[in-house]
């Protein structure tokens, strides 16, 4: 653990009561507007919500795993527009840099990314390149002292906002697959560079995903994250953690669900009593528990065996498969315990049933996770 236990207990104070307090009164509001207030985004600087996993040297808290996973959890009590804010700085928007960085590179950006004046993106999704990442068509064409960039990538999480991009790009297109691909830090400002509108979502309204276009982007090689073709490893190294990340939040997003849920079938009365009084209710409330603790502890002990050092490609697919499928079906649940109520927006259930559904597709598909889980079960010889 990076911090001492009373400090680690100061700090999770802290979030949840940010989040009770100042967070969750916002929820419909951020769903109507489309927007996180700027004075709320101030505020999670003042917090170092976007330093979390920076090392302390450049001015982040330099969480362990565990214990940025522990922070996840508070985070996912409330809408999970909230946490997207700031969770590409923390995750797919900074880790490569933090892991395969230059020194030069670390002082030049970790710094402004920890504070949260330097927003990140991770661009490695194409048209024909999502699940099959391998297959990037963006080229980076080496051209003197510089790379030229051409090519786009669709829904990418804070592109309309962010300031530096890491961006997946070939470097070799002799080569199939990963092999050819390379990784990037590419300044917003940087000519050639466009930003399309945010899409219209489904759900998570807030958290913002664009089209980003690169024509004739001129990137100097020092600007290179990692040897020349080993975007694909920076790629996944940074979804490793990402990852777990995520499945934290599903965590928190049931356990708020499931409080909800209970306290909703205390006051709900029907047939003269009230409806937590019977046990098909209890039987959903059950099984949500049931499952949101499992998912707790597999994705609390796959960070304790990161954070030890092991590799934990296997696990770390299975947390983020199992998390994000069952948080799907504790919202699901919840809508049918509150009933009507569930399906009517004024109750916010119905929010969450939708936002929750992002999370079986980002980093990487629960159809992705399970390919990754049968590989590396079938490598280890089961």
């Amino acid at each position: 653990m990076a911090l001492d236990p009373d400090t680690l207990a100061q700090l999770i104070a802290t979030v949840r009561r940010f989040v009770s307090e100042r967070l969750r009164p916002l929820e419909a509001q951020v769903s109507e507007t489309d927007e996180v207030p700027t004075e709320v985004v101030a505020e999670m600087r003042e917090l170092g919500l976007f330093g979390l996993s920076i090392p302390e040297a450049f001015g982040g808290l330099g969480l362990s795993m565990e214990e940025e996973c522990l922070v996840g959890i508070e985070m996912g009590r409330t809408s999970p527009a909230f946490r997207s804010v700031f969770g590409t700085n923390v995750g797919i928007g900074s880790q490569g840099l933090v892991m395969f960085g230059t020194p030069e590179q670390k002082a030049r950006w970790l710094p402004g990314i920890a504070s949260g004046e330097t927003i990140t993106s991770f661009a490695l999704t194409e048209p024909e390149a999502g699940s099959d990442s391998a297959n990037v068509r963006t080229r980076a064409r080496l051209d003197g002292d510089a790379y030229v960039l051409d090519g786009q990538k669709i829904y990418i999480t804070n592109a309309n906002k962010a300031a530096l991009f890491t961006v997946m790009a070939r470097t070799d297109p002799d080569r199939a697959g990963g092999a050819g691909v390379s990784a990037f830090l590419v300044p917003r400002d940087t000519p050639g560079l466009s930003v399309g509108r945010p899409e219209k979502k489904m759900g998570q309204q807030g958290a913002h995903v664009c089209t980003v276009t690169f024509d004739g982007v001129r990137v100097p090689a020092e600007n290179r994250l990692g040897a020349e073709g080993e975007g694909f490893k920076v790629a996944m190294k940074v979804l490793d953690r990402g990852r777990l990340h995520i499945s934290a939040v599903c965590v928190g997003v049931a356990e708020r669900l499931i409080a909800d849920c209970v306290a909703f079938a205390a006051e709900r009365k029907q047939f003269g009593k009230a409806i937590a009084e019977f046990q098909l209710i209890q039987g959903m409330i059950a099984d949500s528990k049931t499952e949101a603790l499992a998912a707790k502890a597999l994705t609390l002990e796959t960070a304790r065996k990161r954070d030890a050092g092991d590799g934990v490609t296997l696990e770390a697919a299975a947390a983020k498969y199992f998390a994000s499928e069952m948080v799907g079906r504790v919202a699901d649940r919840a809508v049918q315990i509150h009933g009507g109520a569930g399906y009517i927006a004024d109750y916010g259930i119905e929010r969450f049933y939708r936002d929750v559904r992002l999370f079986r597709i980002y980093e990487g598909t629960s159809q992705i996770q399970q390919v990754i889980i049968a590989r590396e079960t079938m490598k280890a010889g089961g």
